[in-house]
């Protein structure tokens, strides 16, 4: 059954709510009154359609449908969440908040995407108080995954857990304050660098050029897989974090901050900033900026997905998610040995394609062997048997490439097993978006132990487990291309 959100307001941060909604598969209601709203909401999708896919080796869920609704009662009647994003006008959130609760399911999560205001501030005057909590998203919404989670004192304990659900299912992170606070908890760090920023630039020290580089040349990149603490416990050395505080702790005592002054805002100021920010970016649209931006962002967390850390570490437990009671998590005893196995469903991502725009040589290669992996777990060599010190090595490897892969596709890899027994085992993966056959893979690979490196039989479960399905795709008809040689025919 198909999950259903509401949007109440659609601007960028709405916009990305219902993207990162709908690309995992809910449907989507939204009001908003701008009659732009459609359009701006439309060029958020796009956006998202062409990078959040590709964030995940698993494909996300057939994306759910997307209706603009004239009135708030009509946008949340029946939903199971309802996130607003309206403009930041206590007065506005509280006659909105009143609207969505006259029509909503008591059981429903109200989340609001505010920055600045408190839960018992939003809270005031409500049907139901214990309804509504802070639910504070990053720009771009479909991509970053920190929403501060604040439900206030007043908070609803099984909604609260049910948000926190809800948020993890759709591979976001719901960091839960337990206290709430003027501006939440990332907001203080930002408003903390943007001001000393401003007078950076003020004081003529950096331009906004030098201060953003600053930013992603530096620490940026270390708290953007480490944070903070972390960071400066490595800092530390061996003593770690009490070595790094001993040292640089007196240094808070020094004049070095204008945190708590702020610089007057002066039409020269705001114009000082204008220009250099026009010099720094002003060659590219805001649409080109934003998909720059995603590039940079799906690039990075992938990198951090291979590490099972920081975001990264958060996208391996959504798709674990998304496999769990799929073919894509299953085991050999539960797959049937009259057809060849799903072992791959994937969308490609953006750091998948080359110049030419499609998949690279090398990342056919990249998803016949991450199918071929997928195909040792569901035998039973997986990470702890591998522990144990046995594996499979790849002794051979044959691709043909039949046609022309694009970014965003989703690929299906499917696995037949030509031969398996005693140590070899011989797979023939077949590539294809649709009924569109992309391209093949022939693997031969030999057990091995991992002490001596040398070939080695498996475990008996092992051997059962791919002799059975060995056995059941003996009588599926020859692959067409299979033990083929370069330059023989297609």
């Amino acid at each position: 059954m198909t999950r259903t959100a509401a949007i109440i307001g659609g601007g960028v941060i709405g916009g990305g709510w219902a993207a990162r909604f709908a690309l995992n598969g809910w449907n989507v209601r939204v009001f908003d009154p701008d009659p732009e709203a459609e359009r701006k909401i439309g060029e958020v999708m796009d956006n998202a359609r062409r990078s959040l896919p590709g964030l995940t080796d698993v494909a996300l869920p057939d994306a759910g449908q997307i209706s603009f609704h004239s009135a708030i009662q009509e946008a949340v009647e029946g939903t199971e969440w309802i996130q607003e994003s309206v403009p930041e006008r206590l007065d506005i959130k509280h006659k909105t908040f009143s609207a969505i609760q006259q029509a909503c399911d008591p059981e429903a999560v109200i989340g609001s995407s505010t920055s600045g205001f408190k839960p018992s501030e939003l809270q005031e005057g409500a049907a139901r108080p214990g309804q509504i909590m802070v639910a504070h998203p990053f720009n771009p919404v479909y991509l970053l995954p920190l929403v501060e989670l604040v439900p206030g004192e007043a908070g609803d304990a099984t909604l609260i857990e049910r948000a926190k659900t809800t948020l993890s299912s759709l591979g976001m992170y719901p960091l839960r304050l337990k206290k709430e606070i003027d501006a939440h908890v990332a907001d203080r760090f930002l408003e903390a660098v943007w001001r000393e920023a401003l007078w950076l630039v003020k004081d003529g020290i950096a331009t906004t050029e030098e201060i953003d580089n600053a930013i992603r040349y530096g620490f940026g990149i270390r708290w953007a897989q480490m944070g903070l603490f972390e960071t400066y416990r490595v800092a530390g050395g061996e003593a770690g974090m009490k070595h790094f505080m001993a040292q640089f702790g007196p240094a808070l005592k020094w004049p070095w901050t204008k945190l708590m002054d702020v610089p007057e805002f002066t039409d020269d100021l705001v114009e000082l900033i204008a220009r250099q920010s026009d010099a720094q970016s002003g060659a590219y649209s805001i649409r080109e900026l934003e998909r720059i931006r995603d590039n940079n962002l799906v690039t990075i967390m992938r990198g951090l997905k291979a590490q099972d850390w920081g975001a990264g570490a958060l996208l391996n437990a959504q798709e674990n998610l998304m496999r769990a009671g799929t073919p894509l998590g299953a085991r050999a005893d539960d797959v049937s040995a009259d057809a060849p196995v799903l072992t791959a469903r994937r969308t490609v991502p953006l750091d998948w394609t080359d110049y030419n725009g499609h998949m690279t040589e090398s990342r056919y290669l990249q998803a016949f062997a991450d199918a071929t992996d997928r195909f040792m777990q569901m035998i039973g060599c997986d990470a702890e048997y591998i522990s144990k010190g046995g594996s499979y090595f790849t002794a051979e490897t044959h691709i043909r490439h039949l046609d022309e892969v694009l970014a965003g596709a989703v690929i299906e890899i499917s696995t037949q097993v030509i031969l398996g027994e005693g140590k070899k085992m011989h797979l023939w993966h077949e590539m294809r978006e649709g009924d569109r056959l992309l391209a093949t893979g022939e693997h031969f690979l030999l057990h091995v132990s991992l002490e001596t490196r040398k070939p080695a039989s498996p475990s008996p479960q092992i051997e059962a487990s791919l002799g059975r399905i060995a056995q059941g795709h003996a009588a599926l008809p020859r692959p067409n291309g299979l033990g083929r040689a370069i330059g023989g025919p297609r």
